[in-house]
Formats: structure tokens, C-alpha cells, sequence
């Protein structure tokens, strides 16, 4: 089997269902049809570019290029999960907390794949740390991104409690654990979802990547659980990580609410 390549013209003619979109936004007067456009300009963009870029990455096999471009992917991700909350917590180190979490969690559940799982040769080509790394971050992100939204929320809700158990001695991490708590059931919600739906429901895109491109269904369907587990425990592990930084950001070390910091633009 092989894959089917497609022309310039495929592409335009699966254009034309936005431009639907945009007809029908304009249409029932939604205001939308800008954020479409640009949206859709901006994703054309970066896939096109990271296309030529990847195919000159993956031609060097250089470990300081493929960190480099790891280093990049790491840095932009950590500005899309603070990027999509409602009410960001201030400051830099909200950022710092954010990245530092998915720097870890990419780093870990990247190499433990490339040594463990696959042990491709050598175990650092980027044909394959650059894929697995993007998808344990973009979903890894989401996590981080809805943990600390939770966090802020549930913090300016639960104030007064949380705030009067601190008043009685509690330390920081005990009066905001049920912050903490309902947080990590917020992150973890998208990819206990994607789980339980998997195979039912949808077929993931790297499988249907696979199987597009020629790959036995049941060999693609191995890689898509073997990736599965990797972006499930990625997640799990960054979730839990940003809601313990998410409670030590609103408080401080004298175990007081830090206020200012749950409303900051």
C-alpha cells in the first residue's frame, strides 16, 4: 500500500468547507469571519513552514538542532497555555511554572519513548523526538492551560474559606487542596475523554495519519495506543505538577493569599 499525494488542488478544494464556514458566519451575522481568516492564514503558514523546516532538520540528524527546535516547540508552548485562559495568573513566574512543567513532563516521556519504547538509531533522530514531543505537548499544554484557569477560579470563589483556613493555621497547600483537587479533575478531563472515545467514537489523528499513508491498521493502531499512553501519562503528570505551582503562586510563604494575583490581565 502507499499514500495518496495530494495536489494543490485538493488542498483548495478542502478550503472551500471554511469558506463555508465564514459564508455562514457572516450570513447569521456572528462577527467571526475575521478570527476564521486569520486563524486559517496563521495555520497555513506555520504548517507550510514547518514542513520545509522539518524535512531540513530530519536531513542534518544533529542532536543540537533537533534540541534547538525542541527548545522552541518547549518555549512557544508554555505562551499558548497561558494564552488561553480566561483570567491569567500575573507575573513571569506563572510562565515560568507553565514551561518548567512542560519542559519536564516533553523531556521525560520523550526520551523514556525514544530509549525504551521505540530505541530508534540513533535514539535522538529528530523523525521521531520532534513528532512524539509535539503531541505530548499539545496536549499536555491543554491540561496546564485549563489547570490554571481552574486554579484562579475556583481560588476567587472559595476565597473566603480558603482564606480562613489559613487564618487557623492551616498551611498554604492545605487550605487551597481543594483548589488543587478540583484543578487537576479540570485538566484531566480532555484526555480521559479522548481515551474512553478512542476507537469508538474517532480515530486519533496520528492512526489515521498511518493508515492514510499505507501503514497496517493494525500496526497504526499499536502506535496510536503506544502514544496514548505516553500523551495520558505526560498530562497526568504535567496537570498535577501545575496545580501544585498554581497553589504556591496565589499564596506566599508566610501561607497568606496572594489576591493580586488572581486577577491579573
Amino acid at each position: 500500500m502507499s499514500y495518496v499525494p495530494l495536489s494543490w488542488l485538493d488542498l483548495s478544494a478542502a478550503a472551500v468547507l471554511i469558506v463555508i464556514n465564514g459564508g455562514l458566519s457572516w450570513a447569521l451575522r456572528l462577527g467571526l469571519e475575521r478570527s476564521i481568516a486569520l486563524a486559517t492564514l496563521r495555520m497555513i503558514v506555520q504548517l507550510g513552514a514547518i514542513g520545509f523546516v522539518l524535512k531540513f532538520v530530519f536531513e542534518q540528524t544533529s542532536p543540537l538542532l533537533t534540541a534547538a527546535m525542541a527548545l522552541v516547540m518547549v518555549a512557544v508552548a508554555g505562551h499558548e497555555a497561558l494564552a488561553r485562559q480566561e483570567t491569567r495568573i500575573g507575573g513571569w513566574a506563572a510562565y515560568g511554572i507553565g514551561t518548567g512543567t512542560l519542559f519536564f513532563v516533553g523531556l521525560l516521556a520523550t526520551v523514556y519513548t525514544m530509549t525504551v519504547v521505540i530505541g530508534p538509531e540513533p535514539w535522538y533522530a529528530p523523525r521521531y523526538v520532534l513528532p512524539i514531543l509535539g503531541m505530548i505537548l499539545g496536549n499536555t499544554l491543554t491540561g496546564v492551560a485549563l489547570v490554571f484557569n481552574a486554579v484562579t477560579q475556583a481560588a476567587r470563589r472559595d476565597r473566603a474559606a480558603i482564606e480562613a483556613r489559613l487564618a487557623l493555621g492551616a498551611t498554604r497547600f492545605e487550605a487551597t487542596s481543594g483548589v488543587v483537587l478540583h484543578a487537576v479533575k479540570t485538566g484531566l478531563m480532555p484526555i480521559l475523554n479522548a481515551m474512553a472515545a478512542s476507537g469508538i467514537v474517532t480515530l486519533p489523528g496520528m492512526m489515521t495519519g498511518q493508515i492514510l499513508a499505507g501503514i497496517d491498521p493494525i500496526e497504526a493502531a499499536k502506535y496510536q495506543i503506544m502514544i496514548m499512553f505516553l500523551i495520558s501519562a505526560a498530562t497526568a503528570l504535567g496537570v498535577m505538577t501545575a496545580a501544585v505551582g498554581g497553589a504556591w503562586l496565589i499564596t506566599d510563604a508566610r501561607h497568606r493569599l496572594r489576591v493580586a494575583m488572581l486577577g491579573a490581565a
